[in-house]
């Protein structure tokens, strides 16, 4: 007998599409994209943007959108409403900015769907009313989702939870899988393509409390040795501007590439070539670019914190540092540009670390604790 085939509402922020859309809406639309591919119903309940369709349909998903991305919390409930005809089994909200509080909507059972929780980094990241009210409302996440089960992308946002007053057994572990087909080492072997001189990347937001910062700084330290370590940082994001005038500041632009956005197969590129992808975030729920980067062959330089202590393998497929310790990064650059061979020796633990994670078992796992909450 088959499995039973679930009508599944997704209440989150943002879909793929969206302009502003980063690691959060990947991570949803590849489960859920496959959910809808194996039979089940999936709506998402978005916000929008200037010029966007109020519905649309992306991998089998209906996706509606209602205000924007300023205006969603205010109008997303009345949305749903519309929608309350519908007879849904599960509703998943996708937690990854300010929590709408799903289970006062209705008597539909609730999934909460958890990257990570922002915390006091909220106050590095956002303006102070923005980021206080972020604060409150994860404070009265423990009594407002008491009961309901929880998927979590790292063991570090599961004591996260469990600190904040969450039952351990109600949350499930399902680490994001990544795209096998297009992360992949150089077709020649690994390693090959790798820049002849060293050459970090970073992929992703530019966002302040990401720390791209602290690795400028290091970078400007073995400049001022004779050391030059080149940078590219391929993505887009608020905190550019800032980042483009500390790089003028330190005197290195001839150092760093700002590439901006990059398509999936010049990332992949740009991982290939360089020495090391770096993650210098204080908190993440996992750091999925690390994987990323390991399928590719290449290693990984990341903050010693939360979430990004489980997608790098200490001293076997990557190096974690301690965060925002400008002298500490600039020792391991320099023993980067020392001993580059301990670098390609990490290639092939690297591959074999990252082949551990699938959308497809990704998207299995939730499937199992929809159907167990529905």
């Amino acid at each position: 007998m088959g499995r039973e085939r679930l009508n599944i509402l997704v209440v989150n922020w943002q879909d793929a599409a969206n302009p502003n859309a980063g690691g959060a809406e990947i991570h949803l639309h590849e489960i859920f994209g496959r959910l809808a591919a194996w039979g089940h119903s999936v709506t998402l309940l978005v916000s929008g943007w200037e010029g966007a369709a109020s519905r649309d349909v992306a991998d089998g998903m209906e996706i509606v959108r209602t205000g924007t991305r300023y205006t969603y919390p205010l109008s997303v409930r009345r949305a749903f409403r519309r929608l309350a005809g519908r007879p849904f089994d599960v509703i998943v909200e996708d937690i990854n900015k300010l929590p709408l509080f799903t289970t006062r909507w209705s008597d539909t059972p609730v999934v909460g769907l958890v990257p990570h929780l922002f915390g006091a980094t909220a106050f590095q990241q956002e303006k102070l009313p923005i980021a206080t009210a972020v604060w409150l409302a994860e404070r009265l996440m423990p009594k407002m989702y008491r009961g309901v089960p929880f998927e979590v992308i790292s063991d570090s946002t599961a004591r996260d939870l469990v600190g904040r007053g969450f039952d351990r057994d109600r949350i499930t572990v399902s680490y994001p899988g990544i795209d096998h087909d297009i992360c992949t080492p150089h077709p020649e072997g690994p390693g090959v393509g790798r820049s002849p001189e060293p050459l970090l990347a970073y992929v992703g937001r530019l966002q302040r409390y990401k720390g791209v910062d602290c690795v400028l700084r290091a970078i400007a330290v073995l400049h001022r040795e004779g050391r030059p370590v080149r940078f590219i940082i391929a993505g887009k994001g608020a905190d550019r501007p800032r980042l483009e005038g500390l790089v003028d500041e330190l005197g290195i632009e001839a150092l760093v590439d700002f590439r901006g956005y990059v398509s999936e197969a010049e990332k992949v590129d740009v991982l290939r070539r360089a020495w090391a992808n770096v993650y210098p975030s204080p908190k993440e729920g996992w750091g999925i670019t690390n994987i990323e980067a390991a399928a590719c062959g290449t290693p990984s330089m990341a903050s010693d914190s939360p979430g990004l202590q489980e997608s790098v393998v200490d001293g076997e497929t990557g190096f974690l540092i301690a965060h925002g310790d400008v002298a500490a990064w600039a020792d391991r650059l320099r023993q980067m540009c020392q001993h580059p061979d301990e670098i390609a020796g990490m290639t092939t633990a690297a591959i074999r670390h990252a082949s551990r994670f699938t959308w497809d078992e990704t998207a299995r796992q939730t499937e199992d604790l929809l159907l167990s909450a529905a």
